[in-house]
């Protein structure tokens, strides 16, 4: 039985939720990711090889050999049709003798693709976040050797995935306990606020990184004046990111969110850049702190789908 379109549309939101968790796509490049494309590259004989991530509307490199674009959209990428057999290898002896490839871009272009080999980065809980391909310009194939070492590669990658989500996830915590501002008092409401500031990568591209980080600490104190220290709001940055955690207290909180809401759009029209917020109250006084962050990511997930269900119907 073919799945329902529903279904097919709420496994997708699951996936892109799960990929939001990573806080992955559009960061900065990294060294270790550098060294499993080369790796990838050096193992096939390749001279692409790509870790991609596949986000709602494109497909996002997070590190890349033999190309120079930074991203693709997702209806061009043949990593989009990779991850959706996530436990199976896809390779392409030849693009270009394929209907559903061959006019893609990186086919006709000047990259004239002919062979692809992509094994898909599966999380834990099923979902495949993309991929690591390799791609060469004259039609092949792997050996057995060769397509076990890709497989190698995407569960390292997956592994380095998973490590930085858990720091990610750490280091909101601990900004949110900020210096002991996190106790709350019996029967007290509470609630994690999220802003983060969207495509970090290109703003770096675009700002030069040293703007960067003085657009977001001019941030941090602008919505750090949208709190009220006095109930024992607190507002701090998730370390190395582009993510600001707010902690908010007791009564009123809905006018405080609305404040910080009006704040993100007013920073864009400033600094031309997109800031979404997601929320979570706690359902319980006691409710972990990790539990209510997760919540407001899940919200901030929403909002980011809302964002482009807007973009399209706009087009």
């Amino acid at each position: 039985m073919n799945p329902s379109s529903t279904d097919t549309r709420d496994n997708e939101r699951r996936r892109q939720h799960a990929l939001d968790r990573y806080h992955a796509v559009d960061t900065l490049p990294g060294t270790a990711y550098d060294d499993l494309v080369g790796l990838a590259a050096a193992i096939c004989g390749t001279p692409i090889a790509v870790v991609s991530l596949i986000d709602r509307d494109r497909q996002w490199f997070k590190a890349r050999i033999g190309l120079d674009d930074h991203e693709t959209t997702r209806d061009t990428a043949v990593c989009d049709h990779a991850i959706r057999q996530p436990d199976e290898l896809l390779e392409i002896s030849d693009l270009s003798e394929y209907q559903r490839f061959a006019d893609f871009p990186i086919v006709t272009g000047d990259v004239k693709a002919r062979f692809y080999a992509g094994m898909p980065l599966v999380a834990g809980t099923g979902e495949a976040l993309g991929t690591v391909c390799v791609v060469d310009t004259h039609p092949r194939r792997l050996s057995n050797q060769q397509k076990a070492s890709l497989r190698a590669l995407a569960r390292i990658t997956v592994a380095l995935l998973d490590a930085h989500r858990v720091h990610h996830e750490t280091r909101a915590v601990v900004a949110l306990q900020g210096h002991g501002e996190a106790s709350v008092a019996p029967g007290e409401p509470w609630c994690v606020v999220i802003v983060e500031a969207q495509g970090m990568a290109e703003e770096a591209r675009r700002l030069g990184e040293r703007m960067l980080e003085r657009t977001l600490q001019e941030l941090a104190s602008i919505f750090d004046a949208c709190v009220r220290h006095d109930l024992g709001d607190h507002v701090s940055r998730v370390t190395d990111s582009a993510e600001f955690v707010v902690l908010l207290k007791g009564a009123g909180m809905e006018a405080r969110i609305d404040t910080l809401c009006a704040a993100a759009h007013a920073a864009r029209q400033r600094h031309g850049m997109q800031l979404l917020v997601g929320t979570a109250t706690a359902s319980a006084v006691d409710e972990a702190l990790l539990h209510v962050y997760l919540r407001a990511e899940e919200d901030l997930s929403q909002r980011k789908d809302a964002l482009l269900a807007d973009r399209r119907e706009a087009a």
